[in-house]
């Protein structure tokens, strides 16, 4: 029998703490008192387990799964990468979820007010599994950057929602994938709150031009480390995955 690996010890000085004044709603929804770490449910830790079958031929190319009369509008990508352990295992049939504004930097939801127009063939949102090594790929469009209200002149860099799922619904990790070289990164407070740098650099996707498809679609590379010295940084287990 091959023997378990043990945890690897999380390093939580990388993550940025709850209250952070220079991304202001954090000021009001900042946690006061420390987090408690609730014991999970048996029925929360051994389902439901997520399955092929309930994926639809489409759900993994954003191009196309909301198309009404035409594809999607914008840079056309390809983002992939690995889920791994803190050993570099893949994590197998890991649901991923993906959600993100169209090319213009509009979000389908009824309380983005943003100016940019809505593209009637994208929907914003797919899913896929990961294969039995941890690997998952979509197709989507480059999402655009867009204002919100921070501070005076505040600009969201592109960038694209993960979440995944371990067998159960109350496992969940949640975070955000940015793009090589956006210069937006450098004024981006979100972004900037991470305490130690090269967290923050897990963050985002380099180009992978080896993935990608010559006169037609770009591609980058996303790897998710669930958990370790070199753990992704999930914005809702700030406390530790």
């Amino acid at each position: 029998m091959p023997r378990e690996s043990e945890f690897f010890q999380r390093d939580r000085t990388i993550h940025p703490p709850a209250f952070t004044p220079s991304y202001k709603t954090s000021v009001l929804r900042s946690p006061r008192q420390p987090l408690l770490s609730l014991q999970n449910s048996l029925s929360e830790v051994t389902g439901p387990v997520f399955g092929a079958h309930e994926l639809g031929p489409l759900d993994n190319d954003l191009i196309l799964n909301y198309a009404k009369d035409g594809e999607a509008i914008g840079q056309r990508l390809i983002v992939h990468g690995r889920v791994t352990d803190e050993t570099g295992a893949g994590v197998a049939n890991t649901l991923v979820e993906f959600w993100q504004a169209n090319a213009g930097g509009r979000y389908r939801h009824k309380n983005d007010r943003y100016l940019a127009p809505l593209d009637p063939n994208f929907g914003g949102c797919g899913r896929t599994l990961t294969d039995a090594d941890g690997a998952y790929a979509f197709r989507t469009i480059k999402p655009g950057p867009y204002p919100w209200r921070n501070f005076v002149n505040s600009w969201r860099p592109a960038h694209i929602h993960f979440s995944l799922f371990g067998t159960g619904f109350a496992q969940r990790l949640i975070t955000q994938m940015y793009f090589e070289g956006d210069p937006l990164l450098a004024h981006d407070a979100m972004f900037g709150m991470v305490p130690d740098r090269a967290a923050a650099s897990r963050l985002v996707a380099p180009i992978d031009l080896n993935a990608s498809v010559p006169l037609d679609t770009l591609a980058y590379r996303f790897d998710i480390v669930l958990r370790g010295r070199r753990s992704t940084l999930f914005e809702n287990k700030l406390q530790g995955n």
